[in-house]
């Protein structure tokens, strides 16, 4: 079950405190602003307001869950439930205005004209509840909590019970006539202040008190006594005395600065990371909510708890939660007592659980999904102390959306954006069982970069041969790699899953495994590979080893980066029942067509499957790398006569006749674009210490092994990206596409003599000149009106072109006239505009996004400031001459969500491509981008 945002802050540690006046001493702790946004988002500039205080509670009519922006997300429902009259304890919020101007300007001290209105909404609170914060005799406690806009669980920081000393312990016995509570929320406060605010370790508290539970024989805190909680106090109190600081009987004091420490976790290490890792940018801070406390450690009839309305694991409408009797929020999640089902409420207080379950029902109609709520009961009484969208698992997320819509609490449009990218990557890959389970939390020994979903499980292999062997008898395997090249591409596509030691998400590894939905990890420095010794050394975080040997099993976790060096159960992927009611929601939505980038009958086959309507990108490159064909790609680039050129054409034309044509099959009726030969040609040759390969294949070239390797390293380029590739192959070897594009029209002509419908689009790579483009497109067309001769039939096709270097995004308009289409190549087009190298970006990236010289990976959300300004102008000039022309995006921008917005919203595009395991996430992401129009 996740953990509630506001209990969760009181179990981890990396609070901090300020420089405040004496007396108080203190841990300094940074308040520079380090995240400050360059640009706000409109929704929250249209929310500012200059007052920093806005109050809830009581049946308080004002600001709704829509100021989220300006009240964060708790401080908008608290709000919220207030004006539709649930019971809420009385409060005020803090904007998230106040924490910029706190952690901007002051430099760890609230500004004098926030702690006068401060003072004054006290005085409201006060009214309300007929006390007095630090009343000798009728004493109004507080809690602090944290409420960014955006959720982040258990990032920020939480005070509870604020207001308690030695005069108001005494004075909150007397009035409750129940002192245990009292000196039990006494002793609480002074751990949670003292960590939270002053940084004490939480560590030296809780030794405290299991030492006096062992002195009295407790197991658990609720069988301490009255004696023995102001025993525990006095503890406490030296606990500060030992860390040389000075615990603040003054309550306004503590308030100031409990209310500090709150917005300086938004600079918090956990906050910052947090933000990073779910890309939560553009906020203005945290809101601080500032609620008079109700109390679930009053006795039997009091208690505490958190329930989600729904079950978030499967979605079942059923209340899922837990509670505890005489208790106060934190230990719900703490561990000392294991809480009880919430089902249980219902015998334990009838009453209560009747009122709570109408509360969830108003809530989800209210705001139209499922509720994550904090509760708490005092005496009898429920209040009701926050309530938010509760986080969901895939099944979950796709399920509640349909479940909503038939309910009629929303409609389609709003189910669509319910669900998240990655609920679908839960769904759509196999996956791990049980994530949150003691035996795979302990079966984690190491983590590299997540860089293709999926769970994967197989005996360890280190080399191509091996797996391939392996995978004929049926055995599952991973492959095991310092880096991948594409002479690894027979092993990698026989695996179950890819672990590489170097590389990132860009590498080769992670986007041929993405392209064929295989789990990878790169980039794992953790481990080290002896293939001559068949083994591999993790080093585990405690500085541990694990050996492991070819033939051990190995489980990875590319949604998570995580590997296990054992066998871990997963669960097959599935496109039925409720997900394929919702994706059927998603098509009638969406206005962009998705494609997929496949190479093979069965990957077109796989991509229509998912919802793909044609195919965006062939890359006719990887047709090549199985066996019987390498040897034949490598005699075309070696050959020294016309003779063994053509004999290699003669044999390749087959192969990509066979495989265009169960492509078009596979996508009767829909297009299918085909990318010409794109990479170097050398990179298909051996490696010169590949002695086996080198032997046979000098055999077949009629040459010595000397020569041959002297061949090889001839043809080896210094910049092999900017080298002999693309169309410049083509204008070099034409022999080399007539052979293909035959290939293609022989296919496509044998398919509609089967009854497909065929429909080829002929693309050519990395054109810069419209000069280039005319050359290769004549030889195509020359080409197919041979074989239309041939055969005395014909069919339709089109010639366009891949815009991948700046110059030809810069004259789009020229080659707009020749072309038929224009396919973006997201991947080159950034590379070659911003200078960087895909496959070593690992390097720098990380630390440019650390100090935020860039927000994202231009290699995964595509840059709009530069790159997607070119693609925006293409398009325009591109159109300006053919209205009509057809344009999409074939890079691996083309499965990202937020990148699918920027293509489908801003620049206009046709459709977009990607992997045909990311097909249903792109289909989801132009639905929703249709919903932001």
């Amino acid at each position: 079950m996740r953990l509630n945002l506001a209990f969760l802050a009181l179990a981890l540690a990396g609070a901090s405190a300020f420089n405040v006046p004496q007396p108080i001493a203190f841990r300094a702790r940074s308040a520079v602003y380090s995240s400050s946004p360059s640009s706000i988002d409109q929704r929250i500039t249209e929310t500012l307001s200059e007052v920093p205080c806005f109050p809830f509670g009581a049946g308080e009519k004002g600001r709704s869950a829509d100021d989220k922006w300006l009240l964060g997300g708790k401080g908008a429902n608290l709000a919220e439930m207030s004006s539709i009259g649930l019971s809420v304890p009385p409060g005020f919020t803090l904007t998230t205005e106040c924490c910029r101007e706190y952690c901007s300007n002051w430099n760890g001290e609230l500004p004098p004209s926030i702690w006068s209105e401060v003072t004054a909404q006290l005085k409201v609170v006060e009214s309300k509840m007929g006390c007095e914060f630090g009343s000798d005799t009728n004493p109004l406690l507080l809690s602090v909590r944290s409420g960014a806009a955006i959720s982040m669980p258990g990032m920020m920081d939480t005070v509870l019970n604020l207001g308690m000393n030695d005069v108001v312990v005494e004075a909150l016995s007397a009035k409750t006539g129940n002192a245990r509570f009292a000196w039990d929320s006494y002793r609480r406060f002074l751990e949670m202040f003292g960590n939270v605010v002053l940084e004490i370790p939480r560590s030296e508290f809780e030794e405290e008190l299991d030492n006096i539970k062992f002195e009295r024989g407790y197991f658990e805190d609720n069988e301490l006594q009255v004696d023995d909680l102001k025993t525990v106090v006095s503890a406490f109190k030296e606990v500060y005395v030992k860390n040389k600081l000075a615990f603040p009987d003054d309550v306004n004091e503590q308030l100031r600065l409990a209310i500090g420490a709150v917005f300086g976790g938004w600079n918090g290490d956990r906050a910052i990371k947090y933000r990073e890792v779910e890309n939560i940018r553009n906020l203005l801070g945290t809101a601080v909510n500032v609620q008079s406390m109700v109390f679930g450690n009053m006795g039997l009839t009091s208690g505490t708890g958190v329930c989600f309305t729904r079950d978030p694991n499967n979605g079942k409408n059923e209340l899922f939660g837990e509670f505890l009797i005489d208790a106060q929020g934190e230990d719900v999640v703490a561990g000392i007592r294991t809480p009880q089902s919430i089902s249980e409420l219902e015998t334990a207080m009838p009453e209560v659980y009747q009122e709570f379950k109408k509360n969830t029902e108003i809530l989800e109609q209210h705001y139209g999904d499922m509720q994550d709520i904090e509760f708490t009961i005092q005496e009898g009484k429920l209040f009701m102390l926050q309530t938010r969208n509760g986080k969901r698992g895939g099944e979950a997320a796709v399920k509640m959306a349909v479940d909503f819509v038939e309910e009629g609490l929303i409609d389609k449009k709003e189910a669509v954006n319910k669900v998240l990218p990655e609920h679908l990557d839960q769904l759509l890959h196999p996956s791990f069982s049980d994530t949150e389970s003691d035996t795979y939390k302990n079966a984690v020994v190491a983590s590299g970069l997540p860089a293709s979903p999926g769970a994967a499980v197989g005996e360890i292999c280190f080399t191509n041969e091996d797996v391939v062997q392996k995978s004929e008898k049926g055995i599952p395997c991973v492959l095991v790699r310092d880096e991948t090249s594409p002479d690894d591409v027979a092993g990698m596509y026989a695996s179950e899953g890819i672990l590489t030691a170097r590389g990132g998400m860009t590498s080769h590894a992670a986007v041929v495994a993405r392209g064929w939905g295989r789990p990878c990890i790169c980039g794992c420095s953790d481990i080290k590979i002896d293939e001559a010794a068949g083994t591999l050394t993790i080093t585990k975080e405690d500085g541990s080893t694990v050996v492991m040997k070819s033939g051990d099993f190995i489980s990875l976790n590319g949604n998570t980066g995580e590997i296990m060096a054992e066998k871990i159960g997963v669960s097959p992927p599935a496109m039925k029942g409720d997900l394929e009611q919702f994706m059927t929601w998603v098509d009638e939505i969406k206005e962009i067509d998705v494609l997929a980038n496949a190479d093979t009958p069965d990957d077109a086959a796989e991509a229509r499957k998912n919802g793909a309507v044609g195919i965006g990108l062939v890359r006719t490159e990887h047709m090549f790398f199985e066996p019987e064909r390498i040897g034949q790609v490598r005699q075309l680039i070696l050959s020294k006569t016309e003779a063994q050129t053509k004999e290699a054409l003669d044999n390749l034309l087959p192969y990509q006749r066979s495989d265009f044509e169960g492509i078009f099959k596979a996508m009767d009726g829909y297009p299918v674009t085909i990318r010409l030969l794109d990479p170097p040609l050398h990179e298909f040759l051996p490696g010169v210490e590949d002695e086996e390969v080198l032997q046979k294949l000098s055999s077949q070239m009629s040459m010595t092994v000397p020569e041959l390797v002297e061949e090889i390293k001839s043809a080896a380029e210094v910049n092999p990206m900017l080298g002999l590739r693309g169309c410049r192959l083509g204008i070099t070897r034409p022999e080399i596409i007539e052979m293909q594009v035959r290939g293609i029209i022989e296919a496509a002509l044998n398919a509609i003599d089967d009854g497909v419908d065929a429909i080829p689009d002929i693309m050519i790579p990395l054109v810069g000149k419209v000069q280039e483009f005319k050359d290769q497109a004549k030889l195509v067309r020359a080409t197919a009106d041979r074989v239309f001769e041939e055969r005395g039939k014909t069919c339709k096709y089109r010639v366009g072109t891949m815009i991948e270097i700046p110059r030809a995004a810069l004259t789009a308009h020229e080659i707009a006239e020749e072309a038929d289409f224009f396919s973006f190549g997201s991947n080159d087009l950034t590379q070659m505009t911003f200078g960087y190298s895909r496959d070593d970006v690992g390097t720098f990236i990380p630390e440019y996004k650390r100090k935020g010289i860039l927000l994202d990976d231009p290699f995964v959300t595509v840059d709009v400031e530069g790159v997607g300004q070119l693609i925006k102008s293409t398009v325009k000039n591109g159109r300006e001459v053919k209205p009509e022309l057809k344009i999409g995006v074939c890079g691996e921008h083309g499965g990202d969500p937020r990148s699918v917005e920027f293509f489908a919203n801003d620049a206009g595009l046709s459709y977009v491509s990607c992997s045909p395991f990311r097909v249903p996430i792109a289909r989801l992401a132009a639905a929703q981008s249709a919903t932001k129009k």
